[in-house]
């Protein structure tokens, strides 16, 4: 290379292949079905499905955020009102990048649009998805409720069934079970990911079977997620960390401190990029996480029950909105139940209850704020400044109701799905601990179970 200077960077454009072991341990180029060797995913990659659906994920919402609600602009000219995160994984990142394309192609970004921050973590730090990798007494209570789950499931009729149906393409024709080799979750991730694809990556018929993938995916469920449902540790340490920072994000828009996740996405001299009042915000925030974020999540709030295996691209979307002050006109709740479908008319009709985010405030960087505070620790005026605003969960474009706003004052009178933002905090509050990776080194002495089954969303 002869560039010297190094303000700026170059671009190289480059085709990577695979290679791998061949006969004598020969390299060969690894190759797909039809014998393509170029744009072949390596492991923890996103197919060109995975591309197609999150790029349909981000289509959905400038439907929904642009389109219908006018909430976002339909013309971006550059992303500092979106904070975009990623985990390390691949994948994660490459659906953060389609759904963010999706969400605003390139008719909806001016020429003089800048690359868009994406905040990412090294994995010790990493709290996006439950890592058990990085936080001891997890991987404790993991490997805990995962024995338990063998315990209860590696003898039973269901078991039996399965390994009627596939242990003879088990190692040595061994049977199935939650803890063989390949585990049964693994078995549950090779079914879902050949069924997104097309005929050449198909398994067996027998894998294929009704009552057997109902088996699967039922005890593959509670191996992976009866641990929230059952303790509040297990909570704390696999996912709090995670839905603190989304309450703290929340309160952080209230009280425009800059802890919405502004910080992140700052210049270096401390200054917003657009500096001021109603441009110096965040307004949407799209992380790039996993199948387990989602599941741990909606069963820490007791928003699980019933629930399958979380589908490929699936989504929650954390809405927060503020009520206004404008007496007299009724919100039509069937609308807000389904905000891709309102009319203009009945958008007008819900002027009493609008995002957050839609008020005009300026934005003041400071030190001493709520943020991750608990709910108990805060004063009189503190809480009062949470009033009138209201969190609403939605999985997969379905309201999620969390059992602890169900209660009289805890939610939007006439929608118990907008739940209000102290009682949310307050829920939330009761499994985020104050130090994730203190708690991740603490009680590893202690039993995984707690006496009593503590339950979520309250």
């Amino acid at each position: 290379m002869t560039k010297t200077d190094w303000s700026s960077w170059d671009r190289l454009e480059w085709r990577r292949r695979l290679e791998t072991f061949g006969d004598n341990d020969a390299s060969v180029l690894a190759s797909g079905p039809k014998g393509e060797i170029d744009g072949v995913c390596n492991l923890g990659e996103l197919t060109d499905k995975g591309r197609e659906t999150t790029l349909s994920l981000g289509e959905r919402l400038r439907r929904l955020y642009v389109d219908e609600l006018n909430y976002m602009p339909k013309i971006i000219s550059d992303a500092n009102m979106i904070y975009l995160r990623a985990t390390p994984m691949p994948r994660a990142l490459e659906s953060v990048q389609q759904s963010f394309w999706g969400m605003y192609p390139l008719t909806a970004r001016t020429a003089s649009f800048s690359p868009p921050t994406i905040v990412t973590r090294t994995p010790q730090d990493e709290t996006l998805f439950p890592n058990e990798a990085s936080c001891r007494r997890f991987s404790q209570l993991m490997r805990a409720f995962g024995q338990r789950a063998a315990d209860r499931w590696n003898d039973s009729p269901d078991m039996a069934y399965l390994s009627s149906k596939i242990s003879q393409w088990m190692p040595d024709n061994s049977k199935v079970a939650v803890d063989s080799h390949p585990r049964l979750s693994g078995i549950m991730d090779t079914i879902n990911s050949t069924l997104a694809h097309g005929a050449e990556t198909r398994l067996p018929s027998p894998f294929y079977d009704a009552k057997l993938r109902a088996i699967v995916e039922k005890v593959g469920v509670e191996e992976w997620f009866a641990g929230y449902k059952e303790s509040n540790e297990y909570r704390q340490t696999g996912i709090g960390a995670l839905a603190g920072d989304i309450v703290a994000r929340m309160v952080g828009s209230v009280e425009r401190s800059g802890n919405d996740g502004l910080l992140e996405i700052i210049s270096r001299n401390g200054e917003s990029n657009r500096g001021e009042d109603e441009e110096a915000r965040l307004k949407f925030s799209m992380s790039g996480c996993h199948d387990t974020t989602l599941a741990a999540l909606l069963a820490s709030l007791g928003c699980f029950e019933g629930e399958k295996w979380p589908p490929y691209t699936s989504h929650i979307a954390f809405e927060l909105f503020k009520e206004t002050d404008v007496a007299g006109e009724a919100i039509d709740e069937d609308s807000l139940t389904r905000p891709a479908t309102a009319s203009a008319e009945n958008r007008q009709n819900q002027s009493r209850l609008k995002t957050l985010f839609g008020t005009r405030a300026k934005t003041n960087l400071a030190n001493e704020a709520i943020s991750r505070r608990n709910i108990n620790d805060l004063s009189l005026a503190e809480r009062e400044n949470l009033n009138g605003h209201y969190v609403r969960i939605r999985y997969n474009d379905r309201p999620m109701i969390v059992p602890g706003c169900k209660l009289p004052g805890k939610h939007l009178e006439g929608d118990k799905s907008f739940c209000t933002l102290e009682a949310f905090k307050a829920i939330v509050d009761k499994f985020t601990p104050r130090s994730w990776k203190e708690a991740c080194s603490t009680n590893l002495d202690q039993p995984p179970f707690p006496a009593e089954i503590q339950s979520p969303g309250y």
